[in-house]
């Protein structure tokens, strides 16, 4: 009976043995979807939208602003009066010149009635040919002074209406440099017109970055307000020095749209990037390393199974690697808890990391 105990004993330790081991449990974790990079980002920068042309108007003489007739933002239409002057000075100038005009004018008269006399005189033989001689020049003289004195009336006039400051095209008043009672020179900056029909986008950028960027720059022109409202750029022109401040240099832009939204003085947020040769980006945590080699583990999205894979690594940051290839743009990877995988292991997909 004894032997008997033993055996069934034995019996049982054998058939428990044959057993098979528990399954790996079910492991959650996080997870993402490779996805292949054809642009590389060169940074942020903001900006805003200004018209390409734009012009610094003055008055052509000077004297004592007395109205200013449109605000900052209005829209002219070309001859719109902008701002005058306090005339009486080149009122005056007109009035003296008009006399003085009236005055040559009646010279004038009595020099042709006395060239008559004398040449109706010297023509009976009771005159003298110094007499006529005398009489004509007076005639050709007062008639000099009176074309002068046409020019000076005229003259007058056209600075009496440079008192006025109009407008020399469509255009938004952008800025006033003076303001009414503001005694002002001839040529002086008054007022900024912008012409609001060719628009782009202005930014400043670090003199270090424009010696470095691609021929084949691409911007991204996006509202601030509104990221909806955008489009693509190029550059137009940058400032060959930077300012010695902010050690920037102003770009200008030119848009291959001009959406409604993006009127002159609109704040936009312009991103640079350049495109490059397709490369995989993955989260850091994403990677293992075993025995001096690179490798991930990539989800089996029908049967919810990982196994791992090795990679080559072409760079790496605090929070990333580019890896040259070893996946597929498309496939998702375990992003957290690579250390504690088994291949062939069931694992529970959570929501993307990114």
């Amino acid at each position: 009976m004894k032997r008997l105990g033993l055996l069934c004993a034995a019996m049982m330790l054998v058939a428990c043995s044959e057993k098979e081991a528990p399954p790996e449990p079910v492991r959650p974790v996080l997870s993402v979807t490779v996805k292949a990079l054809n642009e590389e980002s060169l940074g942020r920068f903001a900006g805003s939208i200004q018209a390409r042309y734009e012009s610094n108007t003055g008055f052509r003489v000077g004297g004592r602003i007395a109205r200013r007739n449109v605000d900052v933002g209005a829209e002219v239409q070309k001859g719109t009066l902008l701002a005058t002057l306090d005339p009486s000075d080149q009122q005056n100038q007109l009035r003296s010149a008009q006399g003085d005009l009236a005055r040559i004018q009646a010279q004038l008269i009595n020099a042709q009635a006395n060239a008559r006399r004398q040449q109706a005189l010297f023509d009976r033989g009771v005159g003298a040919q110094a007499q006529l001689d005398v009489a004509t020049t007076d005639l050709k003289t007062t008639q000099a002074s009176l074309d002068q004195a046409r020019a000076a009336v005229s003259q007058s006039k056209d600075q009496l209406s440079y008192t006025e400051l109009r407008a020399d095209h469509k255009a938004v008043v952008t800025a006033w440099n003076a303001e009414a009672g503001q005694v002002v020179t001839a040529g002086q900056q008054v007022v900024t017109l912008a012409q609001p029909d060719i628009k782009e986008a202005v930014i400043d950028l670090p003199d270090t970055l424009v010696d470095q960027l691609p021929s084949d720059v691409v911007f991204s022109v996006a509202a601030q307000l509104d990221p909806s409202i955008n489009t693509t750029a190029i550059i137009r022109e940058i400032e060959p020095q930077a300012q010695s401040a902010t050690r920037t240099r102003r770009a200008r832009l030119s848009l291959a749209e001009t959406p409604d939204g993006f009127r002159l003085g609109t704040a936009i947020s312009v991103t640079l990037s350049s495109a490059i040769k397709p490369r995989l980006e993955l989260p850091l945590t994403a990677l293992q390393e075993v025995d001096g080699k690179s490798r991930i583990w990539v989800i089996d999205t029908q049967s919810k199974t990982v196994s791992p894979r090795d990679v080559t690594v072409i760079s790496r940051t605090e929070h990333s690697v580019v890896l040259a290839g070893g996946v597929e743009n498309g496939e998702r990877v375990v992003s957290a808890g690579v250390n504690s995988l088994k291949p062939g292991q069931s694992v529970k997909l959570d929501e993307d990391s990114q």
